[in-house]
């Protein structure tokens, strides 16, 4: 999938973006098509609108240029500063996107209460539903045990696994599988 992306590079132009306070806007539409085809941004009065995270990982795959609404050049950290006034978990959540993307998962935004992204199974986007959601975080942050059910309780009633993506000390991404807990009672203890 990596090579691919490198070679989608070379072969076409790069796109063209101008950063908005919530992501960044591409309006040329031969550059909207190649890249909703492949299940990046959202289509708003005919532009494509790519979060933060997704135009960082386009900038860093040197598929994307991006200037600012005066026409200054953008570089990665000044996408990352604009995404951090955003999302405290910028960082993060950029990690865990880049990371699923590298495998050759579509991934997509999350929605409702604390899902960060929702993937689809490789060859699945457009044809399935996201069979499983993402909730990002960093290791040694404290997850609230109600926060979570709650997280839970959402996706279980949407048939969604949940996933939380854990990046630990080192920068890297561990995925744990997450279900609900419950307590029976044994007998007569």
């Amino acid at each position: 999938m990596v090579e691919e992306t490198n070679n989608v590079a070379k072969s076409e132009e790069k796109s063209k973006g101008i950063t908005l306070k919530n992501g960044v806007e591409i309006t040329d539409k031969s550059n909207i098509d190649a890249l909703s085809s492949r299940g990046y941004g959202i289509m708003e009065n005919k532009s494509l609108i790519l979060s933060f995270y997704e135009a960082m990982y386009l900038l860093d795959k040197k598929i994307l240029d991006v200037r600012s609404q005066n026409g200054d050049e953008i570089n990665f950290q000044d996408l990352l500063r604009c995404y951090e006034k955003i999302n405290e978990n910028a960082w993060v959540n950029y990690l865990v996107y880049r990371d699923l993307r590298s495998r050759g998962y579509v991934v997509r935004g999350g929605f409702g209460v604390g899902i960060d992204f929702r993937i689809y199974e490789r060859g699945s986007y457009r044809k399935n539903v996201a069979s499983t959601l993402i909730l990002s975080t960093q290791e040694g942050r404290p997850i609230d045990i109600e926060y979570l059910t709650s997280v839970i309780k959402q996706c279980q009633s949407q048939k969604k696994a949940l996933v939380l993506a854990v990046m630990n000390r080192r920068g890297e991404i561990v995925y744990y599988s997450v279900s609900q807990l419950t307590f029976t009672k044994q007998g007569n203890m």
